[in-house]
């Protein structure tokens, strides 16, 4: 029998699932926080991974992945053990904020300090009781509000088993891209931690398609792991992007006739009009590259300079895959 799992002086026996509430700075009236972690610990042995959602507290949709995949593994088969965090940023969860009461972005706090700012102690909580812990984790985010992303993995995929678990979750398209400072990701790839970030959907919303993308894809990379077994045919294989840009506006106004999230572009192409609310005075706003849209504003009204389309540089021919991939999704989820 494998040796059991301890989190915070608890154990968890082999075979078993419990919940262990980390405890947070609590409120300002005196209630306790905790940081929920619900521990698989499978009877075989295996790596251990974390899965985690809510690094930003309104990014919600990762907490309902997180849920589904729980559901879905049976301990007593697991070779292993899974982490499962739906909630990480919970004091701004429970404000429906990206920020902490101290209004710092708790994924710009990494590594964190045990005797720092708000941000900084639950960082470093964070990273002491889970990520340090694990073999590797998937970071689950979304878009802002009214900024909806493409189901999409971003990591540094100059990492060998990076790239081989990037390859493996199977979302529509893999982002290439180095992480921000102090963010989870820029530490964990200091420390050589294969760590993949999920960009699906926006903030507050749960968008079907998106979530089951990632409980597939979570899924998959624990069958690359050997933790759980292989199910079903291998997904296909993902479009790469070495580089994205913003496209802003080039004036205020209303934004008509956008193109849709997913839409393949060419270098040139008009992606929507900027005009006054009656219409006149309308200015194109065009695509400087050829890719695809990953990212997108969803509200029509846009000042001079606001970010309004994302796009990953591609070829005609990938991006039309990406395309193609995500209309088969949205007819599958309907």
């Amino acid at each position: 029998m494998r040796k059991s799992f301890e989190l915070a002086g608890q154990p968890v026996a082999a075979g078993t699932q419990v919940t262990i509430g980390l405890p947070v700075v609590g409120q300002y009236a005196g209630e306790p926080v905790t940081l929920p972690v619900t521990v698989l610990h499978g009877r075989h042995e295996g790596p251990v991974m974390f899965v985690s959602a809510a690094l930003h507290g309104d990014e919600i949709m990762g907490m309902e992945i997180v849920r589904r995949v729980v559901q879905q593994i049976a301990p007593e088969r697991l070779r292993g053990t899974l982490l499962a965090l739906p909630v990480v940023n919970m004091l701004a969860f429970l404000r429906q904020s990206r920020y902490l009461p101290d209004g710092r972005d708790l994924n710009r706090s990494f590594p964190g300090s045990a005797n720092g700012s708000l941000a900084a102690r639950v960082a470093h909580q964070f990273l002491g009781e889970v990520v340090a812990r694990s073999h590797c984790g998937i970071d689950l985010h979304t878009g802002a509000q009214h900024r909806p992303n493409l189901p999409q993995i971003r990591a540094d995929l100059s990492q060998p088993e990076t790239l081989r678990l990037a390859h493996a979750f199977g979302a529509p398209l893999l982002l290439d891209s180095e992480p921000t400072p102090g963010t989870l990701r820029a530490f964990t790839t200091r420390r050589g931690i294969p760590v993949l970030l999920y960009e699906a959907s926006e903030a507050l919303r749960f968008d079907e398609t998106a979530i089951r993308i990632g409980v597939q894809g979570v899924r998959n990379v624990m069958a690359a792991l050997g933790m759980v077994p292989t199910r079903g045919r291998a997904p296909p294989t993902p479009a790469v992007a070495v580089s994205s840009s913003w496209v802003r506006a080039v004036r205020s106004g209303v934004l008509r006739e956008p193109v849709a999230l997913g839409a393949a572009v060419r270098k040139g192409m008009p992606l929507g009009m900027i005009g006054d609310p009656m219409g006149g005075d309308p200015q194109p706003v065009t695509a400087p590259v050829a890719g695809v849209v990953i990212g997108r504003t969803v509200l029509p009204l846009v000042h001079e300079g606001d970010a309004v389309f994302h796009i990953a540089r591609m070829d005609e021919a990938e991006a039309l895959t990406v395309t193609a991939r995500m209309q088969r999704e949205r007819v599958r989820n309907r």
